[in-house]
């Protein structure tokens, strides 16, 4: 991936206000790490603990916080910003858009498009893409092999990676990104045991998701036994989640790696459940509520709750017990002395 940028357009993207000390003349041709960067790298402070290593890079130009004291070196630039991460997303959001250029409108000679469907002439279907019967898809980019089932729709700017599967009756709103090979709509996992077997429930209902949603490669969300399973405004899905029928997930929630929710739990606005936890079913999880890591939870939750652990017990109170626990050795052995000089003790009073 080859880019080149001059000191300027980088001024001009991360924003007028940026506060420079030191010069380079030169291209930016790469990005680097602080340790790894070279002569012609940009690079940034974004986690204050590599702050020590800033003075050391070789980077061309840093991207630094504004209280960064410390000089540059000669033919090296320092540009203080608020958030020098989110200035080096700016960067890579333009990088973006000559390294991954947005395909051409039109549709692909291999693709089939079902006569009922309605496709924005702005759109991009790519090659062996599947669009169902009544299905609307806006001014999106669909790369290959993406499926679109009956009558679901795709708004505008959305961007849907190869080998993707949006479920019949399902609606993917605006700017939303599904990433390769993650299944909107699939069945519900319901099944009621009668007759000596487990039958099946059928799953009548869709998904829908709201504007600026990301889902994460190989990531499932389920239909609705009946109505919607809902994924609000700026939700971002990371990859390997499973989200079952009728879960409601409010607006700009992080779901990280490998989490797991149980079908009708409804998730508030700005809910942030870590990798690998798992949430069980018809729970209410409050608006703002962090879950750690690898955590169970099976019970509600309260707006700003933070909980940790299998059983999901108050983050500040499991962190006592974890110190606790490291404690226990020293303190059995410390009990067991203690019992040894109250038997003695005990032993010599009966001799007396």
């Amino acid at each position: 991936m080859a880019f080149v940028y001059t000191t300027q357009r980088i001024l001009e993207i991360v924003g007028d206000d940026a506060e420079c000390s030191g010069e380079f003349q030169g291209h930016i041709v790469g990005i680097a790490s602080l340790s790894e960067a070279a002569e012609g790298d940009l690079s940034f402070l974004g986690n204050a603990k590599y702050r020590d290593t800033v003075a050391a890079s070789q980077a061309s130009v840093l991207l630094l916080p504004r209280d960064y004291a410390e000089a540059p070196k000669a033919g090296q630039l320092h540009i203080k910003v608020d958030s020098p991460s989110y200035a080096l997303a700016l960067l890579c959001r333009d990088m973006e858009k000559s390294l991954q250029p947005v395909p051409e409108p039109g549709v692909h000679p291999t693709a089939f498009v079902d006569e009922g469907a309605v496709i924005s002439p702005s759109a991009s279907i790519g090659p062996f893409c599947y669009i169902g019967k009544g299905a609307v898809v806006g001014a999106a980019v669909l790369e290959s092999h993406v499926s679109i089932g009956k009558y679901a729709k795709v708004g505008d700017e959305s961007y849907v990676y190869p080998h993707v599967v949006v479920g019949d009756y399902c609606e993917i709103g605006l700017r939303n990104r599904l990433q390769a090979s993650c299944v909107i709509g699939s069945d519900g996992y319901g099944y009621e045991f009668r007759d000596g077997g487990h039958q099946r429930i059928p799953q009548i209902g869709n998904v829908v998701t709201e504007s600026d949603v990301d889902v994460g490669s190989n990531t499932s969300i389920d239909r609705a036994r009946f109505g919607s399973t809902t994924i609000g405004t700026g939700t971002k899905v990371d990859n390997q989640v499973q989200i079952a029928h009728n879960v409601r997930i409010g607006k700009h929630c992080l779901i990280i790696a490998q989490v797991g929710i149980s079908g009708s739990t409804v998730l508030g606005d700005g809910v942030v459940l870590a990798g690998q936890a798992g949430v069980a079913g018809h729970l209410t999880i409050g608006s703002g509520a962090i879950v750690a890591g690898g955590t169970g939870v099976s019970r509600s939750l309260e707006p700003q709750e933070k909980v940790r652990g299998a059983t999901a017990e108050p983050i500040m109170l499991y962190n006592r017990i974890a110190v606790l626990q490291r404690r226990l050795p020293d303190l059995f052995k410390r009990f067991d002395k203690l019992e040894k000089s109250v038997e003695s003790l005990a032993e010599r009073g009966t001799r007396e």
